[in-house]
């Protein structure tokens, strides 16, 4: 079985410049709700001064329609952030770090060691399950390729604050398979292939090789976007997330994904978002 967290309505809206309507976000995760999904990132607790597109994450949990059997999952940077999760009665909760140092502080304005310790009291109280994102797994968009080594202490930190597992992001989208073979060869062993997500981007194209290298090595959880929509605002070039059509038609009935549907809820949002810049 291969599961996928579909992570458009959070990771694939939150760079976009128009304001999408509230509506049309309710019926996008309602839309992903019937197409099959366990889990689904609704959206982000993050200060709506940081990222105005997800302003309205409290009154989108407030109206999608939950369907049992499915998490409804949104990020949280910080106590405040939890705070507002709570009452909108969120099933999972996500925060973030990175492996690489330039990176963390042009997002978050923190060290790593400093966003850790941010998020320590966050995951002691969440009172849910607890994923732990750690972004330029791979390459930095400032400081080039990161040393697995480097990733490895990183995601030992994080494991170590109590989150329930690791999501392992290709923030600019340019790793490769091998690259991703010497990463899962030393994650693996450490965390168990269970606890492990992998999050590609496909800004050169190489998602789907990747994802296939990491389920050759035995991981079977991913993160996708329904339309291969998103990006990160920190990360200049790092166009869409893989789109979770392609890994739908990579790993077929084994994601359990109904894509008549998942087309249908892409098509909800299409109309709503900026043109797609060209591929690196």
């Amino acid at each position: 079985m291969i599961r996928i967290t579909e992570v458009g309505p959070r990771d694939g809206l939150q760079t976009e410049k128009t304001l999408i309507p509230t509506d049309i976000k309710v019926a996008f995760v309602d839309a992903l709700s019937a197409a099959g999904f366990e889990e689904i990132e609704v959206s982000s607790f993050v200060s709506p001064k940081w990222i105005p597109q997800l302003a309205d994450a409290g009154e989108v949990f407030a109206r999608i329609q939950r369907r049992p059997g499915v998490r409804y999952l949104a990020l949280v940077p910080n106590q405040a952030g939890l705070e507002r999760a709570r009452e909108a009665q969120v099933d999972k909760i996500a925060v973030f770090t990175a492996a690489s140092e330039t990176f963390t502080r042009r997002n978050i304005n923190a060290t790593i060691a400093e966003s850790l310790e941010r998020l320590r009291p966050v995951v002691a109280t969440a009172g849910v399950p607890v994923r732990g994102y750690v972004s330029t797994a791979f390459h930095c968009p400032y400081e080039g390729p990161i040393d697995p080594a480097a990733v490895v202490r990183v995601c030992d930190d994080v494991m170590a604050l109590g989150c329930d597992e690791l999501s392992i992001g290709d923030t600019i989208g340019k790793a490769t398979p091998d690259e991703v073979s010497t990463l899962l060869d030393r994650l693996i062993p450490r965390f168990g292939a269970d606890r492990l997500v992998m999050h590609f981007h496909d800004t050169f194209g190489r998602a789907v090789a990747n994802a296939r290298r990491s389920a050759d090595l035995g991981v079977t959880r991913f993160d996708a976007s329904a339309g291969g929509i998103g990006g990160c605002p920190y990360a200049p070039g790092a166009t869409g997330n893989v789109a979770t059509q392609a890994l739908v038609d990579l790993f077929g009935t084994a994601t359990g994904i109904d894509r008549a549907q998942l087309d249908r809820a892409s098509g909800l949002i299409a109309p709503y978002l900026r043109p797609a810049p060209p591929a690196g």
